[in-house]
C-alpha cells in the first residue's frame, strides 16, 4: 500500500514539469523497412585539369555536382570557378551512406551558364566497394561523356581529369562520451575531426489526442533545428496521426547544449485551405542523445490540452 501511494505521488508530481516525458522501450531498428544510415562518405573535390572549352572566349565556368545513387537527398555542389579550365576547389563534403556494397558516388562537372541549361563537361562514377572502411583514397579520374559504356566508347574527345579524395567512415553506436573516457591515446588531428562529425536522425513516429480550436484537424509535424525546417506529410481528419517519418541532419560536431523543436500543426482544406493552427509543440534537449546514443520517448505537447507525441532521436558518429 505504501509503494502504491509513492507511485501515485510521483506520477502526479511529474504532471507539473515540462516537457512531460513518458519513457517507452527502445524499438529494434531491424524491424524498420527503410534502410538506416550506416556511415559518412567524406569527399574532397580537389581540382580538375584540361577541361573542355565551352564558352565563346575559349574557356569554361566549371563546378562539380556530387551525389550517391539510391539516395533522395539533393545533390551537393562546389563553388563555380569562372573562366578556368584547370580549377582548384579543395572543398569538403559529407554524404550519408546507407549501403556501401551497392551505392555509387556520381561526380558530374558542369559549365555554369547564366542563361539556359548548364552544359555537362564530363562525369565519372566510383562504387563505394572500392573504398575500404576508414581508408583514405585518392582518385585521378578521366572524365567521360556519360555512364553508358557502349555510347561513350565512340566518343574519343578528351574531357580532362578530376582529382578527388575519399574516405568512408562507418558509424559507431557508442556515444562520444563513452569513447572519450575509454580512449587511452590521443588521436591525430584528422581522426579527432572525423570523430566529431555525425548524423542526427529525428524520427517523428505518431501523436495522440491532438486538437485545436478551429474546425479542421489535419495534423502534420514540423522539425526545427539550426535554422532548418522539415515537415512530415499531412494526415486528414484525425486526432491520432501516425507519420513514421525520419529526418536527418549531418553535423560537424555533436549538438551538445542544443535543443530541437517539434511542432504539430493543422492545415485547413477546401474553403479553409489558408487556415493554419499550431496544435502543440515540444523542445527536446539533445545532451542525453549525445551521451546515450539515442532516446525514444513520448512527450506531452506544450500548449495542448491532452496531446502526446512520440519521437525517437539518434546520434551516430563516425
Amino acid at each position: 500500500m505504501i509503494l502504491l501511494s509513492e507511485t501515485i505521488k510521483r506520477q502526479v508530481s511529474s504532471m507539473y514539469h515540462w516537457p512531460q516525458v513518458l519513457e517507452i522501450p527502445i524499438l529494434d531498428s531491424s524491424t524498420a523497412s527503410v534502410k538506416k544510415p550506416v556511415g559518412l562518405l567524406h569527399v574532397s573535390i580537389l581540382r580538375a585539369r584540361n577541361l573542355l572549352k565551352k564558352d565563346l572566349l575559349g574557356t569554361s565556368d566549371p563546378y562539380v555536382k556530387l551525389s550517391l545513387t539510391g539516395e533522395k537527398l539533393p545533390a551537393k555542389k562546389t563553388t563555380i570557378k569562372k573562366r578556368n579550365l584547370n580549377p582548384e576547389w579543395n572543398e569538403h563534403f559529407k554524404l550519408i551512406v546507407k549501403d556501401p556494397n551497392s551505392q555509387v558516388l556520381q561526380l558530374e562537372v558542369f559549365d555554369w551558364d547564366k542563361v539556359g541549361g548548364h552544359d555537362r563537361l564530363g562525369m565519372q562514377m566510383i562504387p563505394l566497394q572500392k573504398i575500404n572502411p576508414g581508408e583514405r583514397k585518392e582518385f585521378n579520374l578521366d572524365l567521360i561523356k556519360n555512364s553508358n559504356v557502349v555510347m561513350d566508347s565512340g566518343d574519343k574527345k578528351k574531357r580532362g581529369r578530376l582529382e578527388v579524395d575519399l574516405r568512408y567512415v562507418p558509424f559507431r553506436e557508442e556515444s562520444i562520451k563513452r569513447r572519450k573516457e575509454s580512449r587511452e591515446e590521443k588521436s591525430s588531428e584528422d581522426d579527432d575531426f572525423l570523430s566529431q562529425a555525425g548524423l542526427l536522425s529525428v524520427a517523428v513516429q505518431s501523436a495522440k489526442d491532438v486538437e485545436g480550436k478551429k474546425k479542421h484537424s489535419n495534423p502534420y509535424a514540423v522539425v526545427l533545428f539550426r535554422g532548418e525546417k522539415k515537415k512530415t506529410k499531412m494526415l486528414k481528419k484525425t486526432r491520432d496521426p501516425r507519420w513514421n517519418e525520419e529526418f536527418q541532419f549531418t553535423l560537424e560536431e555533436p549538438p551538445v547544449k542544443e535543443s530541437i523543436r517539434v511542432e504539430v500543426m493543422s492545415k485547413g482544406t477546401g474553403f479553409h485551405f489558408r487556415s493554419k493552427e499550431e496544435l502543440g509543440h515540444v523542445d527536446i534537449n539533445l545532451d542525453d542523445v549525445v551521451d546515450n546514443g539515442r532516446i525514444n520517448q513520448k512527450y506531452h505537447l506544450i500548449n495542448s490540452r491532452n496531446g502526446i507525441i512520440h519521437i525517437e532521436i539518434r546520434w551516430t558518429t563516425s
